[in-house]
């Protein structure tokens, strides 16, 4: 593990957490999506995606095992990973999420906040389509204007996903072309 890195990709749904993360993964990083257990939980369950199905989860692992839940559950498969490469980590979302990877990863973990507007983030949201070939990990869920400003807010006051935003070691601005997304995230990857 002693030159590996654990780039955390952080930001509010929309912002384009999820293509950066699918943009490194294909440059040859191992790659982790800290709310599949939620998304694997939801199929183990028989259930149908979505924010009814899947918060209920989210918080019961929470309850379970405290705001760092995601963090904590999913360490041993990225401590793996670790092994061989480094790890790009899509969806930390909470302030102890964020503490418990910087108490265990330290200086390995550079945290990338994506930003995007709220109407840009919306726009995109609503403009996603279900399709087959996703719903096998339910990555890009579809949400109208009124369920993206329920889950923002949730988050924010839920998780405090503000923290990690605000501490990030990087900040993209993404309100263009998924290309001008990819070209910043690989400067700063070239440069870590």
């Amino acid at each position: 593990m002693e030159n590996k890195k654990i780039i955390a990709i952080v930001g509010m749904p929309g912002s384009g957490k999820t293509d950066a993360g699918t943009f490194l993964r294909k440059k040859g990083f191992e790659f982790i999506r800290l709310g599949q257990l939620t998304l694997d939980e939801v199929k183990n369950r028989g259930l149908e995606p979505g924010e009814a199905s899947e918060r209920p989860i989210r918080e019961e692992l929470r309850k379970k095992y405290g705001m760092a839940a995601f963090a904590i559950l999913n360490s041993p498969k990225i401590d793996e990973m670790l092994k061989t490469n480094s790890v790009i980590v899509d969806g930390l979302y909470s302030w102890e999420e964020y503490l418990e990877f910087k108490k265990k990863y330290g200086e390995k973990l550079i945290v990338i906040a994506i930003y995007a507007s709220p109407e840009t983030r919306y726009k995109r949201l609503s403009a996603r389509k279900w399709g087959k070939e996703k719903d096998a990990k339910m990555i890009n869920r579809s949400y109208t204007k009124e369920e993206a400003e329920n889950r923002d807010f949730a988050q924010l006051t839920n998780l405090h996903t503000g923290g990690p935003i605000a501490m990030a070691d990087f900040t993209i601005v993404n309100e263009g072309s998924p290309e001008d997304l990819f070209k910043q995230v690989d400067q700063i990857i070239s440069n870590s």
